[in-house]
């Protein structure tokens, strides 16, 4: 793209109202920085203005100021990398480092927004998922999980079916398989259901139980993701039968993966 061509494509985004100069330059330092990966840790300006579709002079002109604020660095063979500025944010504590520290904000405005029960849940290295913190209902009649820490299949219940339809295929297959030992009259033990269901949960986000894992208690559940956008857990809203009909479970459903988007985003995933 020569710099005649950007010119006209800015002009064109100004008279349109659709970008500012200084919008512009933001987008285009964004675009650099996203140019650099572990696989990618040195670029030199030619791949850089490739990658992008700068001009190299336009290229070069946004580097040096990246560089003199410290987003990127040039090393000693004059290549470009991740600068010292971006090192000292993640490594200042101002970045939540675990789901929890990510979650609890969210957690807390969700529960005051639905008065219900707020679960966390971790995926763990065995795949299976642990409840690790909650937010209580203000109600007298209320879901309350008191196996902290304890792992649990993630064949039952929502938050488990929620995380296992984001897993990798292999991997959720291996567990959708079975035998599901059934734990209560309305758990899922037909793989052939199973995986219906999990098709269902990937094309709406979230996920319900009516009842499969604990007796009189409804749930819904939405995944949480980290940078690498890899499922790490989720939330859920859980409550007795009687203030969970389906109706409202739906209604839940996008509020609940909503309020699960925004902590991905807090732990680094982009939206999309």
């Amino acid at each position: 793209m020569s710099e005649t061509t950007e010119g006209r494509a800015a002009a064109g985004a100004k008279g349109n109202g659709a970008a500012r100069p200084g919008v512009q330059a933001i987008d285009r330092a964004v675009a650099i920085l996203k140019c650099f990966s572990p696989r990618r840790p040195e670029m030199g300006i030619s791949d850089i203005a490739r990658a992008t579709g700068l001009s190299t002079s336009t290229t070069h002109r946004i580097l040096a100021s990246m560089q003199a604020n410290g987003l990127v660095r040039q090393t000693a063979q004059r290549r470009y990398a991740l600068g010292p500025l971006l090192v000292q944010l993640a490594r200042s504590g101002a970045f939540p480092t675990t789901l929890r520290d990510a979650a609890l904000g969210a957690m807390r405005e969700l529960r005051a927004l639905v008065d219900e029960t707020v679960g966390l849940h971790e995926l763990l290295p065995s795949n299976e998922r642990a409840v690790i913190d909650q937010v209580e209902s203000h109600h007298a009649l209320r879901r309350t999980y008191t196996e902290l820490g304890v792992p649990i299949p993630l064949v039952y219940g929502a938050p488990g079916k929620v995380m296992l339809a984001f897993l990798p295929p292999a991997a959720a297959e291996e567990l959708v398989t079975g035998p599901i030992e059934a734990v209560t009259p309305a758990t899922i033990t037909d793989p052939a259901r199973l995986r219906e269901e999990l098709e269902n949960i990937r094309k709406q986000g979230y996920a319900l139980s009516f009842s499969e894992r604990t007796p009189g208690i409804r749930t819904v559940a939405a995944p949480v993701f980290d940078h690498e956008a890899r499922v790490v857990g989720c939330l859920s809203v859980s409550a007795p039968e009687s203030r969970m009909p389906e109706e409202r479970m739906r209604d839940l459903g996008p509020v609940v993966a909503r309020t699960a988007g925004e902590v991905s985003e807090v732990l680094g995933c982009a939206r999309g």
